[in-house]
Parts: structure tokens; C-alpha cells; sequence
């Protein structure tokens, strides 16, 4: 079954990490005032088992998320997926419209499908590489890479910590999926909204196409100030009080 931890009452608010990274690195979300807060360990991480799909897709991740919300007795959610997390989120809300109260996609990996053979090809080498060198190594190397210049210690810390807990099949199945599957293919599928946040400093995923993700299907962007890819972490408060906004306008549409 796949693993998760929460934290608090409320609406419901489910959290989705990125490629390097685990539940435990959403720690500055799971206190937040009004929200029942969910953070999952995708299937490959943490202690939760490997999908029995080979070669799985987003759709895939995304019924695995429907299962966990059902043991969690969750039936609809504010859902932010951040990164390769974004890839899952916009999959659930094509699969599972009903089930989303709110989409954001934050610092949005929007995989390779469409990309030339070699550049998919390369993408996949390159993530086979980086795992071959083990957790400790891709720890030491890139930590800091997913946060702004000057991060702070313990936040470079968190990110180390998600890098070396890396299980090689799980992250190597999320690679696969990376390289392999397109964050349009699901969003065409979507009729409802969803807004889209980009750390201003992210050197992952370029704000400037994080953007183009907005502007292409007409939804609203929020640039994220004193951030890299890792947002969340890096301006937490301002993350945090986007999300707070949030709980304000679902309480509101569930009122009237």
C-alpha cells in the first residue's frame, strides 16, 4: 500500500513530490492552519511498494494516488504537484475530475513524449547515470542545484536527505515515466482550472517554460520570489500563503 503521512483537519490538501525527493521533504507544508494535510511516498519511494505496471505511465501513479485517498477516506482534495509531481497531479484531475477541488502545478516537469527520440533517449541515460552513482553521490552533487543560490543549510539538508533515501527501482520507474510521457497529453483531457507557480531562481524547470505551461492553456502563473525549483522550501512563507489563499477560496465556493 502506498505510504503517506498527514498532518491536521480540514479541507483536505494533497501533496505530491518531485523525482528526488519523498514525502518528508513537504515538512514546512504539513502544519498549515485549515487543511488536513496529505503527503504521499510515490510507489517506488520510501517504503511504498513498486507499481505492478512495468513501464508505467502517469495515469498509472495517478490510480495508485485514487487508491491511497480512498484508505485515507479522502474523496476530494486541493492537489499540488510539484516537478515530476506535477506530471501525476494533471493526470489524477484528467482521470479523476471529480476528485480535485483545486489543481496547482508547481515548478512543473512536463516530460519528453514529444521530444525528439535522442532527446527522450538521452533523458533516460542520463537519469540511468545519475542513479548508477548512488543517493549519497547525487546528494552531494545536486542538493544544492535544486534550491536558490545561497539556500539556506537545513533546507540543502532536505534535499540531501530525499536524495540518498532514493530507491533505485522506484526512481529509475519515475525516470521511465519522465522520459516517456507528456504533461499535455493529460491536460488536454482536463476541462477545469488549475493555476501554475514557478520559483523565480528554478534552474530545473525554466520559469520562462513553467510560464508557457500558463499562458498556453489561458491559466493564471504566480512567479514565486526567492526560489528555485525546490519553491516550497525556499519561500515557504510565500508558498504557504498561496495555499492559505486557496483554502479561502474553496471554503467560499463550497459555501455558496
Amino acid at each position: 500500500m502506498t505510504g503517506f503521512r498527514e498532518q491536521g483537519s480540514g479541507i483536505p490538501l494533497m501533496l505530491l513530490h518531485g523525482i528526488s525527493s519523498g514525502a518528508a521533504s513537504w515538512h514546512k507544508q504539513m502544519t498549515l492552519e485549515g487543511f488536513r494535510v496529505l503527503a504521499w511516498d510515490m510507489p517506488g519511494y520510501g517504503e511504498s511498494p513498486m507499481l505492478a505496471v512495468e513501464r508505467a505511465n502517469a495515469g498509472d501513479y495517478a490510480d495508485a494516488l485514487a487508491a491511497m485517498l480512498d484508505r485515507a477516506g479522502v474523496w476530494q482534495t486541493v492537489l499540488v504537484g510539484h516537478s515530476l509531481g506535477a506530471l501525476v497531479a494533471s493526470a489524477f484531475a484528467a482521470k479523476y475530475p471529480q476528485r480535485v477541488l483545486h489543481l496547482v502545478l508547481a515548478d512543473a516537469a512536463q516530460g519528453y513524449r514529444n521530444a525528439v527520440p535522442e532527446q527522450r533517449e538521452q533523458v533516460w541515460r542520463s537519469r540511468e547515470q545519475q542513479m548508477a552513482l548512488g543517493g549519497e553521490i547525487l546528494a552531494q552533487t545536486r542538493a544544492a542545484k535544486l534550491l536558490r543560490p545561497g539556500a539556506r543549510a537545513d533546507d540543502i539538508a532536505t534535499v540531501a536527505a530525499g536524495m540518498r533515501a532514493l530507491r533505485p527501482e522506484g526512481y529509475l520507474a519515475a525516470a521511465w515515466m519522465l522520459a516517456h510521457d507528456d504533461i499535455h497529453t493529460w491536460l488536454k483531457r482536463h476541462s477545469g482550472t488549475f493555476e501554475v507557480w514557478c520559483g523565480e531562481q528554478d534552474a530545473i524547470t525554466q520559469p520562462e517554460l513553467v510560464q508557457g505551461l500558463a499562458l498556453r492553456y489561458r491559466m493564471p502563473f504566480t512567479a514565486i520570489p526567492q526560489a528555485g525549483h525546490a519553491s516550497y522550501l525556499d519561500n515557504d512563507a510565500f508558498f504557504n500563503q498561496q495555499l492559505l489563499r486557496i483554502n479561502e477560496e474553496v471554503r467560499d465556493e463550497c459555501t455558496h
